[in-house]
């Protein structure tokens, strides 16, 4: 090994980045280091790629994480095995003991090329008294704040960023302390109160942006008092600590951050002057095609171009009968797919956004129930043509190709939600079968069939007009039919469909049996009007059903046992039913063709 390599590096740097942060910010200010491995992690719920590196000073060596916005140095393909950098900001954190280094900016060493490892490099150890305090009074290589006329600090608390260090909220963890952030209030919450029998109290949170991430923070009771009405929505902050930074609940945010801030009695947080160098909003996109591969209940933003915008309609709340108001939406992008996103309440009211408008929408929960939807969060926003570089890419694709595209959706994929949270498959008519399905419990499963019967006797059942109340109802003899749930008498039912279909894949048939919606979706046509053309043009009644067989569709079916009388049998039921849009399917067959090949 070349000499010049051993001593390009900083050697010995990383036992004192972790062990003497005041020698290390002297001595070491900006390392150079070697990077032994560069591995992509798994896709996270929110998108954006992030990278595990293993990082040696020639002595020792350490796992760091690449900060999102230093990911450019892999994109553009400089970083590579074998690498040296300049490591320009970096965090040391302590994790139950493991050394972990956060790395915000770096830059490869071009000149010195590609080597193997230099030296024998072992892992950094941590001394004993400093493992409980990695990081310090200093951000080392953070951005120096430089001294300004001071605005007027709170409650007469001395003010604290001038020439303070200034972290980035991508560097926050449980062991920094000593540190300032100068951030933009993102999102800010109503305050919220609680009544129970062990006390009562209030809260607020607001969402904290920077260049870096986002983070949210919560205040309670004296906290709210004290800062509810200093934290304007828009507006930037210079925080500083005490301030506790604990794991994130994410059931209550939609942000990517694993950790959260909660203000304390001596947080001290003051407007900044300079208003400027802090984003407005920070996305981490989900293509509508990647929302496949993400879990139910995980939180996204999403952009796409508005295909279709529904009616507002409203649904009354399980939990304590209160109605609320939604509105969906269709979201399409240059991946080839669409997706349903549902907005609530005031937003769904006043949406007046034109469809071919590109929009972004910032925290919104996934859904697997018959396929992937969305549903924007209370904590959400929503913004109609931003000005922002995906935005103009989508629309420069719709305007050019998309808007004569067709577009896939996700409930035909081989994995679908299904109501119970479990995860149906995509099966033939024959491993149904084969697998007795239903006789243990009940299973959800999806299959692509051809109808090749549908039985004429019985097809639909006469059911309450009344809104919400679909109870069969009884001919009086007099003209007016009775139903007992609503105790009314209506002058005519309102047909609803209650069909037996047989249908056929390659391997085998079966019996399935469905309801109005699917009814509705096979026909064409309601049964009130296939009824219609029953009493009065048997020919065209008898055609109707002829045009059903061989249509081909996406079926997603429960099997669950039943009784037949004294007997039982599996009954299999449709839950949802879509035409098969044969350009996604070929799509998915060429993805499994490249997966075969990848797994061979």
């Amino acid at each position: 090994m070349d000499p010049k390599y051993m001593s390009a590096l900083s050697r010995g740097s990383l036992d004192v980045i972790f062990n003497d942060p005041d020698k290390a910010a002297k001595l070491f200010p900006v390392p150079v280091m070697q990077c032994l491995q560069v591995k992509q992690m798994a896709p996270s719920a929110q998108g954006g790629d992030r990278y595990r590196l293993v990082m040696s000073d020639g002595d020792h060596y350490v796992q760091t994480m690449l900060a999102t916005q230093a990911n450019h140095v892999v994109h553009d393909g400089k970083l590579e095995r074998g690498c040296f950098c300049r490591v320009k900001q970096y965090t040391p954190n302590n994790l139950k003991g493991k050394n972990i280094l956060v790395i915000l900016d770096l830059e490869v060493v071009e000149s010195l090329g590609v080597q193997e490892k230099v030296g024998e490099p072992v892992a950094v150890d941590s001394k004993p008294a400093t493992e409980t305090t990695i990081a310090g009074n200093d951000f080392y290589g953070a951005k120096k704040e430089e001294p300004k006329p001071q605005a007027q600090p709170m409650a007469s608390r001395p003010a604290t960023h001038a020439g303070a260090n200034i972290y980035p909220i991508e560097g926050l963890s449980p062991f920094a302390h000593k540190w300032t952030i100068k951030a933009r209030v993102s999102l800010k919450s109503e305050v919220k109160t609680w009544h129970k029998a062990t006390g009562e109290g209030k809260l607020f949170s607001v969402n904290l942006l920077d260049e870096s991430g986002e983070i949210k923070a919560t205040g309670f009771n004296d906290q709210c008092d004290a800062f509810y009405d200093l934290l304007q929505e828009g507006s930037v902050y210079y925080i500083s600590s005490p301030c506790r930074v604990s794991l994130a609940k994410k059931q209550f945010t939609n942000l990517p951050n694993d950790y959260e801030l909660t203000f304390e009695r001596d947080t001290v947080i003051e407007k900044a002057e300079d208003q400027t160098n802090v984003p407005q909003v920070r996305f981490n996109f989900c293509t509508i095609e990647q929302l496949q591969n993400v879990e139910k209940d995980n939180t996204v933003d999403v952009i796409g171009v508005l295909k279709e915008v529904g009616e507002v309609g409203e649904i009354t709340s399980k939990k304590d009968g209160r109605p609320f108001q939604k509105r969906e939406l269709t979201l399409v992008d240059d991946t080839g797919y669409s997706v349903r996103v549902t907005v609530w309440g005031k937003t769904a009211n006043s949406f007046d956004a034109n469809p071919e408008s590109v929009v972004a929408f910032k925290g919104t929960k996934v859904s697997d129930f018959g396929g992937k939807s969305l549903s924007l969060l209370s904590s959400g926003t929503m913004t109609v043509d931003p000005d922002i570089p995906d935005a103009h890419r989508l629309k420069g694709w719709y305007d050019s190709a998309g808007r004569a595209d067709t577009f896939a959706t996700h409930q035909n994929l081989a994995s679908m939600g299904s109501a119970t949270g479990r995860k149906d498959e995509v099966k033939t008519i024959g491993q149904v079968k084969e697998e007795n399905l239903g006789v243990d419990e009940p299973a959800y499963y999806s299959i692509k069939a051809t109808i090749v019967f549908v039985k004429q006797d019985n097809f639909c059942y006469p059911a309450c007009s009344s809104q919400g109340c679909n109870k069969k109802v009884t001919d009086m003899g007099d003209g007016t039919w009775h139903c007992e749930k609503c105790s009314v008498s209506h002058d005519k039912p309102n047909y609803r469909y209650i069909l037996s279909l047989n249908v056929a894949d390659h391997t085998s048939h079966q019996w399935l049996s469905c309801f109005d919606e699917t009814g509705n979706m096979v026909f064409g046509k309601t049964a009130n009007e296939l009824m219609e053309l029953k009493e009065n043009d048997e020919a065209a009644f008898m055609a109707a059903f002829e045009e059903v067989n061989c249509k081909k569709l996406g079926f997603r079916c429960r099997a669950k046992m039943d009784n037949y009388g004294d007997a039982q049998r599996v009954r299999y039921q449709i839950m949802s039913a879509s035409f098969l849009d044969f350009k996604s399917e070929g799509n998915k067959l060429a993805e499994m063709i490249k997966q075969y090949d990848m797994d061979s």
